[in-house]
This record gives C-alpha cells, structure tokens and sequence, in this order.
C-alpha cells in the first residue's frame, strides 16, 4: 500500500461560514464518490482558501459532514496570484491506497474548472 495525494479544488459563492462548509462539504463527498475513500485510509489532508475566503476553515466541513474527527486536517491561506480564481478552495488528501496514481481522480467544481483550463495545476490527467 503507497500514500498517494488526490487534489480538488472548488469556490464559494461568498464569504460566510455556510457558504464555505457547503462548497467544501461537496468537494470533499465527490473526491470520497470518485475515488472510493474509506475516511479510515486517509493520513491527512491539507485545505488553502484565497484570502477572500476568512469566515470559516474549511477543515470544519470534513469534521462536520463527513466525520472525520480522527484524521489530521490542516488550513492554510492560498498564495495571493495576480488574477488567481476568487473565493477558491483546494484540498489535498494524502490517502493510503493499493491504486496506482493514475487511477486516481483529481476533481474541480463550481469555478474551479477555470484552474485546469488555465493550466495552473496541470498535471497531464483529466479535468475531472
């Protein structure tokens, strides 16, 4: 079993703690959909918001809908990039798995697609 790193990336439609918990609660539910994550293989995740987004963590919407109150989860604000996506969100879950990298899903919601089609974190896998 390998820990391999599964990225997504969404946006809030404004900066207030439902708004943030809700955006990131449906991130956190398709990249755990997409890529069959048992909460018990996951090492750690990482959460950045862009500085527009300070009404809530959103490491509060793992811990809240989807319960994962023992694993590790850390927030961090998103590097300030002239004409970087407003309101955005990304995660990365460290997960424990026997899939290959390349069986892994990385998922951008909402706004977020705009990320990959600018190419900023471009990786050679699909969009979605």
């Amino acid at each position: 079993m390998k820990v391999r790193g599964i990225r997504g990336a969404t946006t809030a439609d404004s900066n207030t703690k439902e708004a943030i918990i809700e955006a990131t609660a449906e991130l956190l539910t398709e990249l755990v959909v997409r890529n069959s994550i048992d909460a018990d293989d996951v090492a750690a995740v990482t959460f950045t918001a862009t500085t527009d987004l300070d009404a809530e963590y959103p490491a509060v919407a793992a811990r809240l809908g989807l319960g994962w109150t023992n694993v590790a989860l850390m927030c961090s604000q998103e590097m300030l990039v002239p004409d970087g996506q407003p309101k955005s969100i990304r995660v990365m879950i460290l997960v424990n798995t026997h899939k290959a990298a390349s069986e892994l899903e990385n998922v951008y919601l909402r706004d977020a697609v705009n990320l990959r089609l600018r190419g900023s974190e471009s990786d050679g896998r699909s969009a979605n």
